[in-house]
């Protein structure tokens, strides 16, 4: 018997981080989640699999207008004509509650109920699948410990939507325990809400699959679904299926021995270049760009992040522009400090570098001179595009009163800056 377990698709859910960019692939950040979720339904066909279970947020909350749910019609349409049910448990982000738009779903889906645990019977395949739909957004409640007894004589199947001992990530909706969940001593668990890929096999096997689609440079790597192999004695084994048709990728570039803003391009060129041939497949890959390291180039770098950009781009055009696009360059470096035997910075014939640097120190902890810094910035950090607001961190530290931070990332750079002027 086999089956696909697949969770957190978010239809329609839009992909953040490349859609300011002229160079984005729109069409693919358009239809990313569509697209993916097509590609689950192809290899369920393929595979001949005797059903699917998805576990919880299919959708992203409620639809713009009814083309997210015709689209999930057809899709199951087609499962529906290769005779393959398909059990569908509602999350957080498509609870009751959240969905204001309904359609008639085609015969083969079975969707959990939310009043209490529901049993769904395969009879043919002697399986029963047990699952709970939550009824409100912000379940906090533990769903476990009211799912039914294992069916006798059959492979017991529970599907949940978890936070499974509040993952750090993740909204700690409907919490429960690794222990709990052998205790109740089902064959496998289907659980979704954590995005990330991970498995338990003891008493039972118990499996996040990870969201299908990753939709922001928080969700890096392969993406995709789980099928699952079951023996005629009940051994289990599960296989990783990589469904995403766009991935998301973070890149740290170690500029240490850089000197130039030509050095480091240079250097993120190399590093995206090793990037796109260790590919396992040729999925295009959306990158953000780290540059870290105490470099000679730190102050070159300072207020050229636009600069860095273009050229990052450059050498992307001339690796595989159709594989390959760039969703952000962050400057991480640091100054190399040249210091005097007595260990003071700056000293010697750069006086003027050295008051500059104390003073910006003193800044930094100085709350008149952060109140009113704030003051300037807070319009800027509360008025700015939501897609700023995701770009630039440095806003976030403005809206969370880290005013010094700021201080302090400008002095670096600038103290640089201009001692490689002198």
């Amino acid at each position: 018997m086999r089956f696909v377990h697949a969770a957190d698709i978010h239809l329609d859910s839009p992909l953040h981080g490349l859609a300011a960019y002229a160079d984005a692939p729109a069409d693919l950040l358009r239809n990313a989640t569509r697209d993916a979720f097509t590609k689950l339904v192809d290899v369920a066909l393929e595979e001949a699999v005797d059903f699917m279970v998805i576990a919880g947020d299919l959708y992203d909350g409620t639809w713009r207008d009814y083309n997210t749910g015709i689209f999930f019609c057809r899709e199951m349409g087609r499962l529906r004509r290769a005779g393959i049910p398909v059990y569908v448990l509602f999350g957080n982000h498509d609870a009751e509650s959240e969905m204001t738009s309904q359609l008639q779903l085609p015969d083969n889906v079975h969707t959990f109920s939310s009043r209490k645990p529901q049993t769904f019977r395969l009879d043919a395949l002697k399986v029963a699948l047990h699952g709970h739909s939550f009824k409100e957004k912000a379940v906090t409640t533990n769903l476990v410990t009211a799912y039914p007894q294992p069916v006798e004589g059959y492979f017991n199947i529970g599907v949940l939507h978890t936070a499974l001992e509040g993952s750090a990530a993740h909204a700690s909706y409907a919490p429960c325990s690794i222990a709990e969940l052998h205790a109740r001593q089902y064959r496998y668990w289907a659980l979704g809400h954590v995005h990330d890929f991970a498995i338990w096999q003891e008493a039972s096997t118990i499996v996040f699959p990870g969201n299908l689609q990753g939709r922001n440079i928080r969700e890096t790597g392969r993406r995709g679904a789980v099928i699952v192999h079951v023996s005629e004695t009940e051994e289990v084994s599960v296989e990783r299926l990589f469904i995403d048709v766009l991935r998301w990728e973070s890149v740290i570039v170690d500029a240490s021995e850089a000197v130039t803003l030509d050095d480091v391009a240079l250097a993120v060129g190399r590093a995206l270049d090793a990037l796109v041939e260790s590919a396992a497949q040729p999925v295009p890959l959306a990158v953000r760009v780290t540059i870290t390291g105490a470099t000679e180039a730190h102050g070159a770098l300072f207020g050229l992040e636009a600069q860095l950009r273009a050229e990052v781009l450059a050498q992307i055009a001339a690796i595989s522009h159709d594989r390959l696009w760039l969703e952000k360059v962050k400057i991480a470096t640091q100054p190399i400090v040249h210091s005097s035997a007595a260990g003071e910075p700056f000293a010697g014939g750069a006086d003027a570098l050295a008051d500059l640097h104390a003073l910006l120190v003193e800044a930094e902890s100085d709350p008149e001179f952060l109140s009113m810094l704030k003051e300037r910035l807070i319009g800027l950090a509360s008025q700015a595009p939501s897609e700023l607001q995701k770009s630039v961190p440095e806003l976030e530290y403005v809206r969370n009163d880290d005013l010094a931070r700021i201080v302090a990332e400008v002095r670096s750079g600038l103290i640089a800056q201009l001692a490689d002027a002198e």
